[in-house]
């Protein structure tokens, strides 16, 4: 019960630091990705303030094995970066300039019944599902599955 009501009261802050930062709005983000028109610097000055947080954060955190709730903690390889990742971000960028919204924004406006995040987060849901079902059926079949390593040739 603890443990639910953390999680909660995590979500909750989120949620009302993304509505208080304007980061809910998709014409706020357009505008600050507009460099070129009427840009609207403000939400670097949000970004600024996570990048701290997060570096904060980051710093006690690669220090502990467990979460603080007592879950196994569990973070990415530093420095990988691949074509899977390059790609995503690309998609992710795109996606984001074109809408405005990105995903903790757009679950934010799914409950305030915003019918434009319902399509969003439908069309967020489709395309993880269909990323997932693409490497189950590259997996189930490795003959199809790009090398992302050169093979390894045995000595004779």
């Amino acid at each position: 019960m603890m443990r639910s009501f953390i999680l909660f009261a995590v979500g909750l802050v989120f949620g009302m630091g993304l509505y208080l930062s304007g980061m809910t709005q998709p014409s706020k983000v357009q505008g600050f990705l507009d460099i070129s028109g009427h840009w609207d610097p403000s939400l670097a000055f949000v970004m600024a303030g996570a990048i701290a947080v997060g570096f904060l954060a980051f710093s006690v955190v690669k220090r502990r094995s467990r979460t603080f709730l007592g879950d196994e903690l569990r973070l990415p390889p530093i420095g990988k970066v691949d074509k899977p990742l390059v790609v995503g971000s690309f998609i992710f960028g795109v996606g984001w300039g074109l809408s405005g919204v990105c995903p903790g924004p757009a679950i934010f406006n799914v409950g305030l019944f915003d019918l434009t995040a319902v399509i969003f987060a439908v069309s967020m849901a489709a395309g993880m599902a269909m990323d997932r079902l693409i490497r189950n059926m590259l997996a189930a079949n490795p003959a199809t599955e790009p090398a992302t390593t050169p093979p390894v040739v045995a000595d004779a």
